[in-house]
Order: C-alpha cells, then sequence, then structure tokens
C-alpha cells in the first residue's frame, strides 16, 4: 500500500475529527486540514506516485533515460594484469561482459534495463548462469518480482511470483546494485520512492496546468449576485452559466452573456501570480538533486555557459557516472571471480569516451603525452581508434629538454660563448 494512500492516513489518525451539522453536506469534517473540503476543494488529493507516474514528469524521465543509457554506453571489457601492463581478453567472459551478457539480449539492452531499475525502484539485479566450464550468461531478474533476506548469517535471493515457480539464489550468484541501503542491509530506498514529494507537486502542476488550458485559460469561476431558491434552482443557474462559457470558448467569442444582476469572479491564484512557471523551473532542480545530476542534463540551461557546461560535463564523470561505473564494476568482479579474484582477470569500464574535451583540447594534450614520453604515438592513436603505424610504439622525448647547466649533444664540447675573439679561437 503506497504511503501516501488514504487508506494509511485514515489509519494513523488517533481520534476521530469533529463532525458537525451543515446545509451543505453534513458529512463534511469540520477540522483545520479538511476546512477546505466545505467548498468542494479536496487540498489532500495530490495524485499518487508510482513509478509509471514518476517518468510521466519530463525530468524525472529525462534523468533516467539521461543515466541509464550514458552507463550502459560505456564501454566493458574484461582485463588481465601481467608484467607488461593488462591486456584485454577474448573468449567467452569478454563477449559476456562487452557484447551480450545472455542468447536474449544485447550488453547495451541488458545495461540499459538494469540501471532503469536502480533510478526507479532503487535496485537493480542480475543472476549469473554458471557451467563447469565458468560463466555461461548472465540474466536480469525483476527486483519486484524477488525477495531479499538472511538465512543462517547468509544473504538469500528469491525470485519467482504466483506464474512462476519460486528459485532461491546465494548472494555470489547475484549482481545486486542498490541506490542506498536501509541499516539492515537488505532493504533499499529508491529516488523515487524518497523524492516523492517533489514529484507529487511536478505531476499537480502537470494536472493543474493541462486542465487550465484544457479549459481555454478560464480559471474557476464564482456566480455572485441574488442566488436563486432551492438547490435545483441553484443547480439550473450554475448550468447556464457552465452553456453559455462553453459556447462562447468553442465559438471562439470573447463575450457571453449572463443574467442581469449578476458577476462571474475568478476563483483561486492567477498562474502568473501563483508563480507557476518558476514554480516548474525549481521541480527541475529538485529532481535533479534527487539523482545528484547537474541540471544541463535535463535540458535545463538557465545560467549555462559554454565554460560552466564544460565544467557540469567533468563533474557528471567524477562525481556520479565513475561512482556508479566503480559499483557495477565491484559487483562483477566480486561475483564472477570471488574474493580471491580470477589470476588476475577483473573487469573495468573506460571512461575516456565520455572525459574527451574538444577537439583542439584533446589533440594539444595528446601531443604533450607523446612529446613527454607519456604515451607512444600509437597509443594515442588508439585512443581515437585510429590503426597503429610503424615504428610508432616508442617512447619519444624532446631532445631540447635537459638538465641545467649541461650539455646532453655534446659533453666534451666548450661553451658556446667563452667571451674570446675569433681570432683566438681560430688559433
Amino acid at each position: 500500500m503506497w504511503p501516501f494512500s488514504r487508506e494509511n492516513r485514515a489509519q494513523s489518525t488517533q481520534t476521530a475529527p469533529e463532525t458537525r451539522d451543515s446545509i451543505e453536506n453534513q458529512n463534511i469534517p469540520v477540522s483545520a486540514e479538511n476546512f477546505l473540503a466545505c467548498f468542494g476543494i479536496q487540498s489532500i488529493n495530490l495524485p499518487a506516485v508510482t513509478i509509471d507516474s514518476a517518468l510521466t514528469v519530463p525530468s524525472v524521465w529525462a534523468a533516467v533515460a539521461f543515466l541509464s543509457r550514458t552507463l550502459a554506453a560505456l564501454p566493458l571489457h574484461a582485463y588481465r594484469a601481467s608484467k607488461d601492463g593488462p591486456k584485454q581478453l577474448t573468449g567467452r567472459l569478454e563477449a559476456i561482459v562487452h557484447d551480450a551478457p545472455n542468447p536474449e539480449q544485447g550488453s547495451f539492452k541488458f545495461r540499459q534495463w538494469f540501471w532503469q531499475q536502480v533510478f526507479t525502484g532503487g535496485r537493480g539485479l542480475a543472476w549469473i548462469e554458471r557451467t563447469p566450464q565458468g560463466v555461461d550468461s548472465i540474466w536480469p531478474m525483476d527486483p519486484a518480482k524477488t525477495t531479499i533476506k538472511r538465512a543462517g548469517g547468509r544473504v538469500r535471493y528469491q525470485f519467482g511470483d504466483a506464474q512462476h515457480p519460486v528459485k532461491e539464489y546465494a548472494a555470489e550468484d547475484v549482481i545486486d546494485v542498490p541506490f542506498m541501503l536501509y541499516h539492515d542491509g537488505l532493504r533499499h530506498y529508491g529516488p523515487i520512492t524518497m523524492g516523492s514529494k517533489a514529484i507529487q507537486l511536478a505531476l499537480a502542476m502537470n494536472d493543474y496546468g493541462s486542465n487550465f488550458f484544457a479549459g481555454g485559460g478560464v480559471p474557476p469561476l464564482a456566480l455572485q449576485g441574488p442566488l436563486p431558491a432551492g438547490k435545483d434552482a441553484i443547480a439550473r443557474a450554475q448550468a447556464d452559466i457552465k452553456r453559455s462559457v462553453d459556447a462562447a470558448k468553442n465559438a471562439n467569442e470573447p463575450v457571453f452573456p449572463i443574467p442581469a444582476g449578476y458577476t462571474l469572479n475568478p476563483v483561486g491564484i492567477d498562474p502568473a501570480k501563483g508563480q507557476m512557471i518558476e514554480a516548474r523551473r525549481f521541480q527541475v532542480e529538485e529532481i535533479a538533486r534527487i539523482y545528484q545530476l547537474p541540471k544541463v542534463f535535463l535540458q535545463d540551461l538557465i545560467g549555462a555557459t559554454f565554460s560552466n557546461t564544460e565544467q557540469q560535463n567533468l563533474m557528471l564523470v567524477q562525481h556520479l557516472v565513475g561512482q556508479w561505473a566503480e559499483a557495477f564494476e565491484d559487483e562483477l568482479n566480486l561475483k564472477l571471480f570471488g574474493r580471491a579474484g580470477g589470476g588476475g582477470k577483473y573487469i573495468e569500464h573506460n571512461l575516456d569516451g565520455i572525459l574527451r574535451g574538444d577537439f583542439l583540447t584533446r589533440m594539444n594534450g595528446l601531443g604533450q603525452a607523446v612529446q613527454n614520453g607519456l604515451l607512444t604515438p600509437n597509443e594515442g592513436r588508439a585512443l581515437d581508434n585510429r590503426p597503429a603505424m610503424e615504428n610508432g610504439d616508442k617512447l619519444y622525448i624532446q631532445g631540447a629538454t635537459v638538465p641545467l647547466g649541461s650539455n646532453a649533444a655534446k659533453p666534451d664540447a666548450p661553451p658556446a660563448n667563452d667571451n674570446k675573439p675569433n681570432e683566438a679561437k681560430a688559433a
């Protein structure tokens, strides 16, 4: 049951609210929180927040889509450590992590789905299928159908529902990346659940805006004047006014008639005076905070410049994408190779692609790395997916860079200027 449902609120009420007889509605409780209900205004009926409803908020949709696609697009490879440096593996393991973790999904599709679960419900799960030859496949697990428990001091994952038999898996066979864990180490916090208030407000503003403009921009109106006697007569007067407003709106007429002696006054706050545009923009910032995203990645460029946008790109990699990539790598390395490791094998993302700056900056950086002996020419070419060239595997350094007070080219050569005349030198 959702925590903001009316059933839960009713159960948490300590004492029954006071009720009084009323000619409007005898069943309306007279209390501070329900006062507006006397006028037919249900102030507590804010939209319920679920994963599906939250994704109808454009900023939530953008955050989940951006993060899941970005992390899914990162190159992921299997390596083996050696005395000559890391060597990229080939074979079954590399195919599972880089190409297709199972026969039904490619690597991008699988990882995008995995991260969507993390950034919506708050947890990504996958089961490792093993054979006597080693890891055979990695299969997605629906978190909504998975129960996590601790039995005999070990964590177990029960997967299944009414349509599928329940199966139990050991923790070492399940890749588990939570958004944030509870204190018990089993349950988790989800971003949509914890940010439900901000998302709820965004949903309410979406609904209000759509209803307002669907009504032709006409706010709720109050009929002021001598009211007719009787409930039915009031209803007829209300219906007459509504027909007049609808007829004028449908006919694109700016004027509609009302009975003599009556006036129509708007009820509520004008959206402009209520700062609706500013409030909706603030909700984008709030949702960006939920996901710790720079708001420029939610297409909010207010206050953005070329310089600070590039810095936000670096911050994205260093303080968000890099952290989630590390969490996924840790799970893969632990669950695929165990605590002792796999004979130097490990899984790692390549973050270089999204760290690239503009073309000129990148070329200058690669040029300095080659000239200062940090990269070979072929290593620099490989970073841009260019083929290796002959004689490109040596380290180079500029010859003019030598220690002060030395002449590296000719150690025994006289100084360049000994303050003697040319004739004396010739003699």
